[in-house]
């Protein structure tokens, strides 16, 4: 008989199977426990046993614990919220309260801190009800707790979990964050002016110290000083250049250049001079940035209009629909892209302003959480604002009026003096000046007459007694309407009489101008050169009325005025 040796090798594989996988479970856990937070052998040997009053479980607690610890200058206990690691035990005792020191100035000057945006899980988990973060629920061993600027280069704080041997895991400012401590000091520590401040001035009042509640007023004293000064050199200078496009220009940039030079001075000061919290350095500093990308962004633009300006003075002239089609075309075109620039640098200066100021970066979020909220917010209370932006880009590519152009509109003859974002400014024939929004201006029908040609056929009339000469009356007024330099296309003119009744007759003078308001001239001289011809040669082509005389008048004492003419005879008198 066969003997059966199978099963001790099935044996053997069950065995080697169920070792791999307790050996895997065992990796997995090991990898698990990785992720979750860094093992330690030893932590912080040199500063002896932790004090009871720190806190390290949460994000949270650890960065509260070292804020009130700080704030109580107890900076031994604050030291062992910080992971020197780095350090020996001998350096660990020596500089650990002074690196603790060192990092609550900085974070009392360099950024403001909102504790409650940390996490309060010991496990850091990202929290969100809304499911959009792909990581939320997941948890994390290193956090950051902000980033700051020095010397050009960008130093992160961050917070690390730790566990020594068995015991529960705690959150550290990781060793990282602790060897860029001395140079974050250099940037954002005290001034050089704090030193000669007494101690009683330096607790905290609300937000601020109190020393700072007492010399902000004065900064910005001092800085508003300074503006006007700025201001008013300026203005001086623009007065002291010669009349033109130059002094215009000075006039125009007093503000701006002011704001600049404020904005300069203050950033100076904050470096270099005096260093407040961070409450107002981070209040300072955005308004500093904002100020001064405005004021390099007027300035920008005020450079625009000057040299529009000039190129118009140059170019165009008055503006009027004298000028070549050319010309007003590139006016127009001029405006046009005077908005573009002006849409272009709004953009790239609150780009700027936002990006310079990390709105992105806490704001992000909700930002786009919100966008639809926002949207249709923005999209109801600018609509008006909207509409009639492109509208004016519309006027501007289309070009169905040009700027120069002469319009009829609403009864009013008008040039249209500037087409702008959200208006145009029209030019009323008697200098008023008509300000119209663009989408109730292109909603409305208007007559533009400079759309082809400037020139104009127009037409006069008077009336006359039937009596008059017509032959005689059109060669007057082809006499007439040659002598008019602003009549031309002499081949056009005409004298028809268009209209009669039982007493007169309407005559018809045609006339080809070159301009609308020179031949509204033009026509007013021709009239009154035909009405002096006929009142000087023939005052009997005037229009009269017939007036009949009765027997009853007679009688009655009517018609005593005239009692020459016979009975029943018919008088005649200029209408009344």
């Amino acid at each position: 008989m066969k003997a059966n040796y199978s099963w001790p090798v099935w044996f053997v594989l069950v065995i080697t199977l169920a070792f791999s996988s307790l050996c895997a479970a065992q990796t997995q856990g090991e990898e698990r426990e990785d992720r979750l937070w860094f093992s330690v052998d030893e932590l912080n040997v040199g500063l002896g046993d932790v004090p009871e009053d720190v806190k390290r479980r949460t994000p949270r607690e650890t960065v509260r614990s070292f804020v009130e610890l700080t704030n109580e200058k107890n900076y031994a206990a604050a030291a062992h919220l910080l992971n020197l690691s780095d350090l020996s035990a001998d350096e660990q005792a020596e500089q650990g309260s002074e690196l603790a020191e060192q990092l609550a100035e900085v974070f009392k000057r360099g950024e403001w801190l909102n504790v409650s945006r940390l996490s309060g899980r010991q496990d850091a988990a990202i929290e969100d009800a809304t499911g959009q973060n792909p990581q939320a629920g997941m948890p994390r061993r290193d956090i950051e707790i902000t980033s700051l600027q020095a010397g050009g280069e960008a130093y992160d704080i961050r917070l690390g979990r730790y566990q020594l041997h068995d015991e529960d895991p705690v959150w550290l400012i990781m060793p990282e964050s602790v060897s860029s401590i001395p140079v974050l000091y250099d940037e954002y520590g005290p001034s050089i002016l704090e030193e000669y401040i007494p101690d009683r001035f330096k607790s905290s009042f609300g937000m601020l110290m109190v020393w700072e509640w007492l010399a902000l007023p004065l900064f910005l004293l001092f800085i508003g000083l300074v503006g006007w000064l700025v201001y008013g050199i300026v203005g001086l200078a623009a007065k002291l250049l010669p009349s033109g496009a130059q002094s215009i220009f000075v006039a125009r940039i007093k503000i701006p250049m002011a704001l600049i030079v404020i904005s300069l001075i203050t950033q100076t000061l904050l470096s270099y001079v005096v260093s407040f919290s961070a409450v107002a350095t981070t209040t300072f500093r955005v308004l500093l940035i904002a100020v001064l990308a405005w004021g390099m962004g007027t300035i920008a633009l005020r450079l625009v209009d000057t040299i529009m300006l000039r190129l118009t003075r140059r170019l165009v002239g008055e503006i009027d629909d004298t000028k070549p089609r050319d010309q007003r075309r590139l006016l127009t075109s001029l405006y046009a892209l005077r908005r573009i620039i002006i849409l272009i640098t709004v953009i790239g200066v609150t780009v700027y302003v936002l990006g310079q100021i990390q709105l992105f970066e806490t704001m992000g979020l909700s930002i786009l959480a919100s966008a639809s909220v926002l949207a249709v917010l923005v999209g109801i209370a600018g609509q008006a604002m909207l509409g009639n932006i492109l509208s004016s880009f519309q006027l501007s590519f289309a070009k169905p009026i040009r700027i120069g152009d002469l319009v009829m509109f609403e009864g009013r003859w008008c040039y249209v003096e500037g087409i702008f974002y959200t208006f145009i400014r029209l030019r009323v024939w008697d200098e008023r000046r008509l300000i119209v929004p663009v989408t109730y201006f292109v909603s409305k029908p208007f007559e533009n007459l400079s759309v082809k040609s400037a020139k104009l056929y127009r037409c006069l009339e008077l009336t006359l007694h039937l009596s008059a000469d017509i032959s005689l009356l059109r060669e007057k007024f082809i006499e007439f309407a040659e002598a008019e330099e602003s009549i031309i296309e002499h081949h056009k003119l005409l004298c028809y009489v268009t209209a009669q009744n039982g007493t007169a007759q309407t005559i018809s003078c045609y006339l080809m101008t070159s301009d609308p308001l020179a031949g509204w001239t033009a026509e007013m001289n021709v009239r009154e050169k035909l009405m002096t011809f006929i009142r000087d040669n023939h005052p009997e082509w005037w229009p009269r009325d017939v007036v009949v005389i009765s027997h009853e008048d007679i009688a009655r004492g009517e018609g005593q005025s005239n009692p020459s003419q016979g009975t029943g005879h018919a008088a005649e008198k200029p209408p009344e």
